[in-house]
């Protein structure tokens, strides 16, 4: 493990890099990032308990008149708002004639199948059992036990999050053909930033990262980053960030020192069910809840409706090369050929 002076915080927020290193002449990482180290904190990441709970999508997207709906390892769901505004949700057939539920409209928290006109008000109903829901206020989460088949917990792990009336949230969602743990694999190796993501991270040195013994402790669970995240040309803004896997499909970068200190991006990987070909299919849901102590921050936070597409971009853009690799993970490992 290497320690680095932590990165300062500066009277503005932005910096300068003033010796830039071109992309080629960057330090190698290939010998720091080994597959054992990062299978190590996978195979500890997979046997921790998520109490059957799985990230369906963002609690916007829970509509007073239109449901959020989606597939869960091959089981249809569907999530709405009751008359008071409480997250309700089922299985995504109609009990009637297995018309897709996600396709109905909601009318005074019911849900009223366009079929013919059943409705559902989110207690049971012959034939519909409802599901146990989660609204955390950024992400809706679903309980399936017979998905899951661990023992059940009331809520979900949420990861600690910096107050939500403090902070500018954004949500984005993304498809892959492969397995949640290529997903989660691909955000315990953060040696690749600064090569795979050149146009996002600069100047990327990982200072601490867990052992490759499978009993290490949670608390000791973590990669340390020093990082600038790149604006433009040379503009940055340097930070340190920890990697953390509170459970099976979740990731979390948190900033520890620096510009944001307590803001968070959560990455969760969702099993769909297979495609057409039979090949896996994953979504990953990313949340971004950022914070900062600058005065000009709350001003910040009034323009989100204008800056939440920048950051559903900037998160796309990442997750298009992330999901290509996860994918490749997915395929030579499938072959037997994946090191580690």
């Amino acid at each position: 493990m290497t320690r680095n002076p932590r990165p300062r915080r500066g009277r503005h927020p932005l910096r300068l890099r003033r010796h830039p290193v071109p992309w080629q002449h960057q330090r190698p990482t290939w010998r720091e990032a080994r597959p054992a180290v990062i299978a190590g904190a996978l195979k500890r990441a997979l046997a921790r308990p998520a109490g059957n709970w799985y990230v369906l999508g963002a609690s916007t997207d829970a509509r007073s008149a239109r449901p959020l709906s989606g597939t869960v390892a091959g089981v249809e769901v569907v999530v709405w708002r009751d008359a008071r505004g409480r997250l309700v949700g089922g299985p995504g057939a109609c009990p009637h004639l297995g018309a897709p539920l996600a396709d109905s409209p909601v009318r005074c928290g019911t849900l009223v199948c366009h079929w013919h006109g059943l409705a559902l008000d989110g207690t049971p109903f012959a034939g519909w059992d409802p599901l146990p829901v989660h609204d955390d206020g950024v992400l809706v989460w679903v309980r399936l036990d017979a998905v899951g088949e661990e023992p059940p917990t009331a809520a979900p792990v949420v990861p600690a999050r910096p107050p939500l009336a403090a902070a500018l949230t954004s949500v984005w969602r993304g498809v892959g053909t492969c397995e949640p743990e290529d997903v989660v694999a691909n955000r315990l190796d953060p040696w690749h930033g600064a090569w795979f993501h050149p146009y996002s991270f600069v100047d990327l040195t990982v200072v601490a990262a867990p052992g490759e013994t499978p009993d290490a402790g949670e608390e000791d669970d973590r990669f340390v980053v020093d990082v600038s995240f790149r604006l433009t040309g040379r503009l940055v803004v340097p930070v340190r960030a920890e990697f953390t896997a509170p459970e099976p499909r979740t990731v979390v970068m948190r900033i520890t020192d620096g510009e944001g200190t307590g803001s968070v991006v959560e990455s969760h990987a969702t099993p769909l069910g297979p495609d057409e070909s039979g090949r896996p299919r994953t979504a990953v849901v990313e949340a971004v809840l950022a914070t900062s102590d600058r005065p000009g921050f709350p001003a910040l936070r009034r323009l989100a409706p204008a800056l939440r597409p920048l950051m559903r971009a900037a998160a796309g853009r990442l997750w298009r090369d992330d999901l290509a690799y996860a994918e490749r993970r997915g395929q030579l490992r499938e072959r037997g050929r994946f090191p580690g």
